[in-house]
């Protein structure tokens, strides 16, 4: 049986990102060669794995894991907890953690990811967002192109500006995620006009896309989820924040409450899989990095805009592609959902999410729900119809996906 045009095509387009995939596994190379020095520094052993109950006081595994995942992050001290729920809640926690009444916060890449909109008070009225307690928000837009105003960062920062907000990924915005030399560069003009102004980054979907985390360039806090990058694909939930050792603890006060902070806590037996799943996480990044190239090829090919390019270095793990139509958005996420492991014969539909404003269209046939780490694809249901990529154990899952995505949707 000869080969379909959707296969031909992609076969040509992994034969053509041979190179690519190459310097990919030499950075999975680079950072394993990190996370197994610092495992080794801190005699990870099999006494870890163990957790206590009730309270979590003196748990000796949580202590090393902080320790270990602060190490490989470039950062002072770290927090790596279950509690948190998602990458939005330990972004919360961040947030509420620093800013206090009558301070600024200012998002220097554009508006926020849909999330972050209730928590800063954007939309909803009386939930205890930042606005409610009399913090007060900016953002300074993005150029016509896409890209960061660099004249106006340059003198954006006042006095009252508490915290610089850095989106390191595009969410679900059409511009280039940021690279780790953009963010060391917002966070030297950020110094240079206010060096007690806290620089922290929303780092999701962006831990070991580099070989370096923002936190090791100059980031005074970042923070993140577990079942995206950093949880390996096994991570069964949760999240952490790292950076400035007197920030991580503000965080968990939040996280916490006020004298407990970072102390407190049980893990309910979870530490071997956050263990193993930072062991494993350079190598399931690499994988979703290869997915995506593979993606932006192949939708290129075929004359849909894609989002980065399908030979721009990678800065994190989400592919975007401009399909233009809700049917075409639609039939993608089917596609992607149809050859998934788990919940193969469910239909995406569109639908509302909490924390979203648009309704969403979701694939997500993840063993564990809504890690984004294994291979998803979804996108708010409105103009103009994005498709937005993530994820990925191995890249020949991606391969198999493609192939069917590519043959419902057709050219552009």
């Amino acid at each position: 049986m000869g080969l379909s045009n959707a296969q031909t095509q992609l076969q040509a387009a992994e034969n053509a990102l041979r190179p690519i995939f190459s310097n990919i596994d030499a950075q999975v190379k680079e950072n394993l060669h990190r996370v197994l020095r610092v495992f080794r520094h801190h005699r990870v052993g099999p006494h870890h794995f163990s957790s206590v109950s009730g309270y979590g006081h003196d748990d000796l595994g949580r202590q090393v894991l902080d320790r270990v995942f602060a190490q490989i992050m470039g950062a002072e001290a770290a927090a790596v907890r279950v509690q948190f729920v998602s990458g939005t809640h330990a972004i919360a926690c961040a947030l509420f953690g620093v800013l206090r009444p009558g301070d600024e916060m200012l998002a220097v890449a554009g508006a926020p990811y849909d999330t972050l909109e209730e928590v800063i008070g954007l939309r909803g009225q009386g939930q205890g967002s930042l606005r409610d307690f009399g913090i007060r928000y900016r953002q300074l837009e993005l150029t016509p192109a896409g890209m960061l105003d660099w004249e106006s960062l340059a003198r954006a920062i006042r006095p009252s500006t508490r915290l610089v907000h850095i989106q390191r990924s595009c969410g679900y915005a059409w511009r280039p995620s940021l690279s780790l030399s953009d963010i060391e560069k917002i966070v030297a003009l950020v110094k240079q006009q206010n060096p007690n102004a806290v620089c922290f980054v929303d780092n999701c979907y962006g831990e070991f896309v580099d070989t370096r985390e923002p936190t090791a360039v100059g980031a005074d806090l970042m923070a993140g989820s577990l079942i995206k990058n950093p949880g390996g694909t096994i991570a069964t939930a949760g999240g952490y924040v790292a950076g400035r050792a007197d920030l991580v603890e503000a965080a968990c006060y939040r996280l916490t409450s006020p004298g407990i902070g970072s102390h407190g806590g049980a893990t309910f037996d979870q530490h071997r899989l956050l263990f193993q799943g930072l062991f494993l996480a350079p190598q399931m990044v690499g994988e979703a990095m290869k997915g995506n190239h593979l993606t932006a090829l192949a939708f290129q090919q075929l004359g849909y805009p894609v989002n980065p390019l399908p030979e721009a270095p990678r800065r994190d793990v989400i592919q975007a592609v401009k399909l233009g139509s809700p049917e075409k958005l639609k039939a993608f996420c089917r596609a992607i959902q149809q050859n998934s492991p788990v919940g193969a014969y469910l239909d995406p539909v569109p639908g509302e999410m909490p924390g979203y404003e648009s309704e969403l269209v979701m694939a997500g046939g993840t063993f564990i729900d809504g890690s984004t780490s294994e291979f998803s694809a979804d996108g708010p249901l409105r103009e103009p119809f994005i498709a937005f990529c993530q994820g990925g154990t191995h890249w020949t899952h991606a391969a198999i996906a493609l192939e069917a995505a590519l043959e419902s949707i057709g050219p552009a």
